[in-house]
């Protein structure tokens, strides 16, 4: 594996650090004409707004979204990533990762924006994940299958393949409710050119454009932000490997807590021993493989113990050398990350054991799961700034070519306030989800549970977009990280 000195500032590190956070910003501003012209084609539609007011309102509420965000989402599509590479970003096989799922990403938001299509801008970054996690297993000898995290993949999986179903099906369902419901007919009138809609309606209308606008920044916003960290570990570890301004309360408690597992863990390990520069390898395997063993057991009790006596004689995580910051991170994240896997196979079944491994765990992952203001407010602007940009296209074929008829007040309403509550409750499950699918297909619903006609070419090319978009985006991350590893790192830079 191709390494890069990071321990000052030179000119490569310079470079590769602007260059990187450049494009993950770039990822989300196309994300933001791209994903929330969805959000806004209702309003525009059905002349609740006009469109120059809905862009800047929708910016302004996905930038509201991306700063009050957890961060759940984030770590999940960073979880999708090989754990060597996640541990060792400032290698240059983690700059390849790095940048050619980035250009992937970008490149076919880009052809699909211009071609007017609504496709998944997170469909996009997890089809160039798995090419890049692929490619690096085939590269450095290890089976396909344990080049990406798989089943955190198909748990993704599954809910970016059934929220565009959710999406249709629960807005035709709501449709029909208010149409059995609703007893003033103007809601299922479509719009007379230039008249905006009774304000009851344009109340409605108004109110789930700006909630699919703060849940779509929430969770989308997160995936730029996941990546930024995860670069900025890679290049300025002194400063991001942890949490630098975490209190000496909680520095004290993960000491105390590392202690507890430690006992916890040797108990398990059975006499197994496990070599100092084996510890990560063993746990690294675990966490892919989630087959456990006593050296398994072993090794987390080593990290803990390795935890507790680095953290015990300081009182804070500037007190310890860069060196120490680095190595600290890496017992960290794979112990909380190995306990996880533990939890989630039933490993553990004292609850005794299991309650203080959570927490510990969850402590963990504050430290090393965390999201600095300034990449919140960066990612915020990017996707604010992308919105207000570039939105005609996709909102053209989300207004005007999806049905055979004009979008009605009802048709909108419905589309929205499923879109909004589905994303919602991704957000809040700590899973990306599509705003594009399930807006479009919630359009899609209502216009057929209206009788409204669907218009079949529109939907071949959506549903051909949708389908092409994970193949096509494995076959360009794995290229681009191929080539990037391979070529432009080793040969151009002269990295070692």
């Amino acid at each position: 594996m191709i390494h890069l000195a990071i321990a000052s500032p030179d000119f490569f590190t310079g470079f590769f650090l602007v260059v990187a956070i450049g494009l993950a910003l770039a990822f989300e501003f196309v994300n933001g004409f791209h994903d929330t012209a969805n959000a806004v084609a209702t309003v525009i539609y059905t002349n609740t707004l006009k469109p120059n007011i809905a862009v800047i309102w929708s910016g302004i509420w996905n930038l509201l979204g991306v700063l009050t965000s957890k961060g759940l989402v984030a770590f999940s599509i960073v979880a999708l990533l090989p754990v060597e590479l996640v541990l060792h970003v400032g290698s240059g096989a983690g700059f390849a990762m790095v940048f050619s799922l980035l250009v992937s990403a970008i490149v076919w938001n880009l052809g699909t924006w211009y071609l007017g299509l609504p496709a998944s801008s997170s469909h996009t970054l997890i089809g160039s994940i798995i090419g890049v996690g692929v490619a690096n297993a085939a590269m450095s000898g290890h089976k396909l299958s344990e080049g990406v995290n798989w089943s955190k993949v198909q748990e993704v999986g599954l809910t970016l393949l059934a929220s565009p179903i959710f999406g249709f099906f629960c807005a035709a369902i709501l449709l029909y409710v208010l149409k059995a419901v609703v007893k003033n007919r103007q809601l299922f009138d479509a719009p007379e050119k230039g008249k905006a809609p009774p304000m009851w309606i344009r109340c409605i209308l108004f109110l789930t454009c700006t909630g699919v606008s703060f849940f779509h920044g929430s969770n989308d916003g997160q995936k730029g932000q996941g990546l930024m960290v995860l670069i900025l570990v890679g290049i300025l570890p002194g400063m991001y490997a942890l949490k630098m301004d975490e209190n000496p309360e909680k520095v004290q408690k993960i000491v105390a807590e590392a202690k507890a597992a430690s006992d916890i863990f040797a108990k398990h390990a059975e006499g197994a021993v496990v070599d100092a520069k084996d510890i990560e390898k063993e746990l690294a395997s675990f966490v892919k493989s989630g087959k456990a063993t006593g050296q398994t057991y072993a090794a987390l009790a080593a990290a803990s113990t390795d935890a507790n006596q680095k953290l015990s004689t300081v009182s804070t995580f500037s007190d310890l050398s860069e060196a120490d910051r680095v190595s600290l991170r890496s017992d960290l994240y794979l112990s909380a990350a190995a306990i996880g896997k533990l939890d989630k196979s039933n490993l553990i079944t004292d609850s005794a054991e299991q309650a203080p491994l959570k927490d510990y765990a969850g402590n963990l992952n504050s430290v090393t799961k965390y999201i600095p203001l300034w990449v919140k407010c960066a990612v915020a602007l990017a996707l604010g700034l992308g919105t207000m940009i570039g939105w005609k296209r996709i909102v053209v074929t989300v207004g005007e070519k999806i049905g055979k008829s004009h979008l009605n007040y009802a048709q909108g309403a419905c589309a929205e306030i499923v879109a909004m509550s589905t994303i919602g409750l991704a957000d809040g499950l700590g899973l990306p989800v599509s705003t594009t699918h399930v807006l479009s297909s919630g359009v899609a619903g209502a216009m057929f549970a209206n009788k409204s006609g669907l218009q079949m070419e529109t939907l071949r090319n959506l549903l051909l977009a949708w389908v092409l978009t994970l193949p096509v985006c494995v076959f360009l991350g794995s290229m681009l990280f191929a080539f990037g590893n391979l070529l432009v790192l080793n040969h151009y830079f002269g990295l070692k």
